[in-house]
C-alpha cells in the first residue's frame, strides 16, 4: 500500500483470483463462440462458474473483506480478515454459507416461513383453534416476501 493512500478499493486475494479466474473463463468462451464450438462456450461458462466459487471459498477463508469500508489498518491487499469466520453483517456470500447469523433472527424466520407457506400447519392451528392449516396465511395472501 502507498504512504498517504488511505482509500479503500476493496482490492482483495479472493477479488483478483476470482476476477482471473472469470477472464481466463471468458476467454475460452470467446474463442469457442469464434471458433463455432459449442463445448468450448460451454468449457468457458464453466471456468467462469468456477471462478464464482473460487472467490466465495477465498471470501470465506478470510482473503476477501466484508461489505463497506475496511479501517486503515485492514486495507492491504494481503492483510487477511479475522471476522470472517464469524459471517459479516449483510453479506450475502456469509448468508448462503450460514454464517453471521444470530438466534433471534432464525427464529424471526422460521416463524415467518411457517405463516408464509400455504398448506403448512400454523402455530395456531396446533393448539386446536378455528384456523385450519390448508387455508392460506395472512401474509402469504397479502404478498408479503418471506
Amino acid at each position: 500500500m502507498l504512504k498517504g493512500h488511505h482509500h479503500d478499493e476493496g482490492h482483495t486475494v479472493a477479488g483478483w483470483t476470482g476476477c482471473a479466474v472469470a477472464v481466463v473463463g471468458t476467454s475460452v468462451a470467446g474463442v469457442g463462440m469464434c471458433l463455432g464450438s459449442a463445448a468450448g462456450i460451454w468449457l468457458g461458462l464453466g471456468v467462469v462458474g468456477l471462478g464464482v466459487l473460487v472467490t466465495w471459498g477465498l471470501h470465506l477463508a478470510g482473503w476477501g473483506k466484508p461489505p463497506g469500508i475496511r479501517p486503515v489498518a485492514e486495507r492491504g491487499m494481503r492483510v487477511r480478515d479475522r471476522a470472517a469466520r464469524a459471517g459479516h453483517p449483510a453479506c450475502v456470500g456469509c448468508r448462503l454459507a450460514g454464517r453471521g447469523r444470530s438466534v433471534s433472527t432464525l427464529v424471526a424466520a422460521s416463524a415467518q416461513g411457517v405463516q408464509g407457506v400455504r398448506g403448512a400447519q400454523r402455530p395456531d392451528a396446533a393448539s386446536g383453534s378455528a384456523a385450519s392449516a390448508s387455508a392460506p396465511s395472512e401474509s402469504a395472501s397479502s404478498g408479503s416476501v418471506v
